[in-house]
């Protein structure tokens, strides 16, 4: 894992959206699986200033949710389909041929798991994989546990996520997101990991210990060859 540390959240988003430009130039059709949330906002800025004037560059680019909270609607602010929509599918104008998400609010979670996991191994690998880091180690919704799953599943969601910005001020709380799974994430070519934000200190310590524990699903990228982490001093 290369760690890089920044004086500001600007600093390490356009440095994030320099990473994913220089990919996207050797591939055209480059896959993205993307995170939501405060971290890779910036990044996703980033992208969409640069779109205007390099449309050319972006017209083959395909997007594939991390994950989505369960039970929302998809128009509902606070779901992960809203944020993409209104941060990197609309500002890049991503066609629905391009892009792969979990419902928001699907009639079986586990069945909408299913489809999202046969059509990751039917359209082929992920070639980037943009995360941001949860205050309690959780990468997408694989929240800390005695054990991790590989692919794309129901999770039940531990208190400190159902306290993540994006829900925290919902009466009723999701009770369980969708997500790929850490072997979906660890398959992808390239990672990069945004971590920005309070709260995160103790996650971002004990994963610089380079111990790998389910109780910490963030460790498992030392496994990885190809992993960035991208950092703001004192966030």
């Amino acid at each position: 894992m290369n760690n890089l540390s920044f004086d500001n959240y600007g600093e390490m988003s356009a440095y994030a959206g320099h990473m994913v430009l220089s990919e996207l130039k050797k591939k055209k059709d480059l896959r993205i699986c993307a995170a939501t949330g405060n971290s890779p906002t910036g990044t996703y800025e980033f992208l969409a200033r640069q779109y205007l004037n390099q449309q050319e560059l972006f017209k083959e680019l395909q997007i594939v949710k991390l994950d989505e909270w369960g039970g929302l609607p998809n128009t509902h602010p606070g779901s992960c389909e809203y944020y993409l929509q209104e941060h990197l599918l609309k500002p890049l104008d991503i066609s629905n041929n391009r892009y792969t998400g979990f419902g928001t609010n699907p009639q079986n979670a586990r069945q909408e798991c299913e489809r999202i996991q046969q059509k990751i191994e039917n359209d082929g690998s992920i070639d980037l994989c943009i995360l941001g880091l949860g205050k309690n180690g959780h990468i997408g919704f694989n929240e800390p546990y005695h054990h991790l799953q590989p692919f794309c599943h129901v999770a039940q969601l531990t208190e400190a996520s159902q306290k993540h910005g994006m829900v925290k001020d919902l009466n009723q709380k999701p009770s369980f997101g969708m997500t790929l799974g850490m072997q979906n994430i660890l398959s992808a070519k390239k990672i990069i990991l945004l971590v920005y934000g309070p709260g995160k200190e103790e996650a971002i310590s004990i994963l610089k210990e380079k111990i790998i524990t389910p109780q910490l699903p963030a460790s498992f990228l030392w496994l990885h060859p190809n992993v960035d982490c991208l950092s703001v001093k004192n966030s």
